[in-house]
């Protein structure tokens, strides 16, 4: 340790020994018999530990001459001077919350000393360990939703404004003002102009966030349309997107062959409900047909980015997705969570509607979602929504119920790509007309690897690839080398995919408790028409912890890096991370760690 030895009095503590590396403070108590059972109880006092990581601090402050209160009942003396006459400054950090263990908290350490200087060499020393920190954002752009939260927007940022001011993060914040604003001002912006800042904080709902997703991603992510199977519509799957024209359903879309890929935000009406995000320098997944995957399988990653550059005007300041530096940041409606400093990349799933609906021809239209896209069920609910605005956030309960009770099933073709870690859990399509096996009999799952902070999954996934500029992902090489399709046809009750688990409160363990955060898969769970008894069954079981809701012969879960749709419906609409989508067939793809969050990953 560097700087051992040196003597500081800690708040509710007393003298300590304090020393660093790189790593962060290490604290040892002289006298660990005084240190007060209530330190932990005190506001914003943190739970003693033996060290505080740089990572977890987030400011520091020289105080004015005050009191350092010691441990209870005690009349600590620091080198003949009273603890209540000391030299002060205040190390900023996070904890763990004691009430939500999973959620971080500003929490404070206050130090003393009699020598004024000693303070001041500890407070330069940790700000000049933190300042050099690379992951550090300097410059946020924030978007704040007035009207999320029962109108709690603007206070919840209120709130947490001052984290930031003392981090002196830079901030441009923005109050948006009707829908599309995200949109629109990511959209516009230069590269140029959005380099200047490290990352963009969303203050809001799940359709804030995916506003700005798509702001972010229309215009700078390349790639190519996904793969589609022979028997869908468009097949291929390597046409790029560009140019903007209305399809008369308030959406954006795109011609093909070209560079940019254009998507509509919808997304500035009040969204009560929290996002569903639990969450590089590598590429994201860029899949295709056998007959078209060919060349970008082979590795020519340099001349495809030339492509890109060549087409930018100021080559200089070219921005693209996934990159290794810019942010993601959520502060859901009531949420007080301080400043996060950790990294952690997502997977993004792209989903193109070639047709709105069946007699209308329409024009390629991307859109992308972080969370879930479902079909329906999923985007019944939502679209009922709509008629009960008025109700808050109850308005998904009611709207649930009634598109439950309706129990509507609708025809569908569903086709998608098996590889080696492709799993179908339902019986034949003959047979999974109706019933539920008992769980007992069923055949026995494999243990589930559940996504964590450091998830080796992970971590395996998004460093694939990088020993050498050639080399591709596992999976999307799994899919170029040797793709298999698989159709499944009848009548479902919902069509979903998840690209995270989705946990929340209702739903504990999520829609897919083993759904990982960047392994560049989706779960596409299909289920198929059943009794409404059986449905029922179905669905309260994603409201029991440790249960398994997708065990029934009714259900089928396939884990796929890509897969398409075909309705015959008029009124086909999805669900796109809570906003409506309206199409009949669309193709859709993960994308592997296409952006970072400012997030650490789930830890319960």
């Amino acid at each position: 340790m560097q700087g051992d030895g040196e003597v500081l009095f800690l708040g509710g503590v007393g003298e300590v020994s304090i020393g660093f590396d790189h790593e962060g403070l290490s604290l040892q108590p002289l006298h660990p018999e005084l240190i007060s059972s209530c330190w932990s109880s005190i506001q914003l006092q943190p739970k003693l530990e033996n060290e505080i990581k740089f990572s977890d601090i987030y400011a520091v402050q020289l105080l004015d001459e005050g009191p350092v209160c010691g441990p209870w009942n005690t009349k600590t003396v620091i080198q003949g001077k009273k603890n209540s006459e000391m030299h002060r400054f205040v190390v900023h950090g996070t904890t763990r919350s004691r009430k939500h263990p999973s959620a971080w908290v500003p929490c404070e350490y206050l130090f003393g000393h009699r020598e004024l200087k000693t303070c001041k060499s500890w407070v330069q020393q940790i700000a000049a360990w933190i300042n050099n920190e690379r992951d550090r954002p300097k410059n946020l752009m924030v978007f704040v939703h007035p009207l999320c939260g029962k109108g709690r927007g603007l206070k919840n940022w209120e709130t947490v404004a001052p984290l930031f001011d003392r981090a002196k993060v830079n901030m441009k914040v923005i109050v948006t003002e009707r829908a599309g604003h995200a949109y629109d001002t990511l959209s516009s912006l230069s590269d140029k102009e959005l380099k200047t800042f490290d990352g963009v904080v969303a203050v809001g709902g799940d359709g804030l966030f995916n506003e700005i997703l798509n702001g972010l991603l229309s215009s700078r992510y390349k790639t190519s349309y996904p793969p589609t199977p022979e028997g869908f519509r468009y097949f291929g799957g390597n046409e790029n997107c560009k140019g903007n024209t209305s399809d008369g359903l308030g959406y954006s879309t795109c011609t093909p062959d070209s560079a940019n890929i254009m998507v509509s935000g919808n997304s500035n009406k009040c969204d009560d409900h929290e996002p569903l995000l639990s969450t590089s320098q590598h590429t994201g997944l860029d899949i295709s047909s056998s007959d078209s995957c060919k060349k970008p399988c082979n590795g020519d990653r340099d001349s495809l980015f030339q492509i890109q550059l060549d087409n930018t005007a100021d080559q200089d300041h070219v921005i693209s997705f996934p990159n290794d530096w810019f942010r993601l940041g959520v502060i859901p409606s009531g949420s007080t969570d301080a400043i996060v400093l950790r990294r952690m990349s997502l997977d993004i799933a792209q989903v193109v509607r070639w047709k709105s609906s069946p007699t209308a021809e329409v024009l390629p239209t991307v859109r992308y979602a972080a969370s879930f896209a479902g079909y329906g069920f999923y985007g019944e609910v939502i679209r009922e929504s709509e008629n009960y605005r008025w109700m808050g956030p109850a308005r998904y309960d009611f709207s649930g119920t009634m598109v439950f009770l309706k129990h509507r099933s609708y025809d569908a073709k569903v086709a998608f790509i098996e590889t080696g870690d492709t799993h179908s859990l339902a019986a034949s399509s003959e047979d999974a007309t109706g019933g539920a096996q008992p769980l007992q009999l069923r055949q026995k799952r494999p243990r589930k690897a559940i996504c964590r902070t450091n998830c080796f999954i992970c971590k395996a996934a998004s460093t694939s690839g990088q020993n050498s500029e050639d080399e591709i992902p596992d999976s999307s090489r799994t899919v170029c080398d040797n793709p298999k399709w698989v159709w499944s046809k009848g009548r479902f009750l919902s069509v979903g995919a998840a690209v995270i688990s989705c946990r929340n409160e209702r739903a504990p363990d999520g829609l897919v408790a083993d759904a990982h955060l960047s392994d560049g898969f989706l779960h596409l769970l299909l289920i198929r028409d059943c009794p409404l008894p059986l449905y029922l069954w179905h669905l309260t079981q994603f409201t029991k912890k440790g249960s398994d809701p997708l065990n029934f012969k009714f259900v089928e879960h396939h884990k796929t890096p890509a897969f398409t749709f075909i309705s015959s419906h008029d009124e086909s609409v999805w669900n796109l991370d809570g906003e409506l989508f309206q199409a009949c067939e669309v193709s859709v793809q993960a994308c592997r760690g296409l952006v970072n969050l400012f997030a650490s990953g789930p830890e319960v």
